[in-house]
């Protein structure tokens, strides 16, 4: 994949991994614009040089609005890369939790679809471009804490394989960004053995430049997530984490 002199947006990123890929495809010499809903950040964004839009992945007519005026600034456009995503906690013995898994569902799987849906058209219009879905480890090794947040990416790994066998031979390709935990949006206060950003980006960019570009971007860190079930460390993985169960309200010291 070319990095340098292209036309990208990105939805989701005006803070975490999304803004430091914003910064990291500026870098290279590629045109930037950022989509998201936290207004100060993207005022921050529009400072530095980027274009910017205000976005909701939950709403449709707003994700059909940003599709438009950004093809009306940029119709050049042949990245679209999918960050929007929350995490949520949820306690699955407390029905009150569905609301925070419809959030989660909405958002992560349904904006992806949304998002990706907007810009099809164009891209295959075009006849050349790419998707950069983003999952997640957890996708592949879910962590008990947030269920719905592990089926919702394992829903985008598996929709963006079938998004990239239907989008076969219209010379739009499908890439999926598989991060391990990364020491962003107070993951590194949870989590001592979250990768730092910086590294991370690096890791990223050096592996969408490859020739070929591989289907998933799958960093060091996250290789122990991946390929967990092959490896047959899958269910001992799983019972170690299940320790964090203790971060549930209501069920600190209780050991479940």
């Amino acid at each position: 994949m070319e990095l340098a002199h292209r036309t990208v947006l990105v939805v989701g990123g005006t803070s975490g991994i999304g803004r430091e890929l914003a910064r990291r495809f500026a870098a290279t010499g590629s045109t930037v614009a950022v989509a998201g809903r936290n207004a100060d950040a993207l005022a921050e964004l529009a400072a530095e040089g980027f274009s910017t839009f205000e976005a909701d992945v939950t709403d449709d007519a707003s994700v059909t609005a940003v599709r438009d005026a950004v093809l009306a600034l940029h119709p050049d456009l042949d990245t679209v890369i999918t960050m929007s995503g929350v995490m949520l906690l949820e306690d699955l013995r407390d029905p009150a939790h569905f609301e925070a898994a419809r959030t989660t569902v909405d958002t992560n799987l349904l904006g992806t679809i949304r998002v990706v849906d907007a810009f099809t058209p164009h891209l295959v219009g075009r006849g050349a471009g790419t998707f950069i879905t983003v999952t997640s480890g957890i996708a592949f090794l879910p962590f008990p804490p947030m269920p719905t947040y592990a089926a919702s990416k394992a829903a985008v790994h598996a929709y963006s394989e079938a998004l990239r066998v239907q989008l076969a031979g219209t010379g739009v390709g499908v890439v999926e960004l598989v991060p391990p935990a990364v020491a962003t949006a107070g993951q590194e206060q949870v989590n001592p053995h979250a990768l730092p950003l910086d590294g991370f980006a690096t890791e990223v960019m050096g592996l969408l430049a490859q020739e070929p570009t591989p289907d998933e971007i799958l960093v060091e860190k996250v290789l122990m997530h991946r390929w967990a079930e092959r490896d047959g460390t899958y269910d001992g993985l799983v019972a170690q984490r299940a320790q964090a169960l203790s971060m549930l309200p209501g069920r600190q010291g209780t050991g479940q």
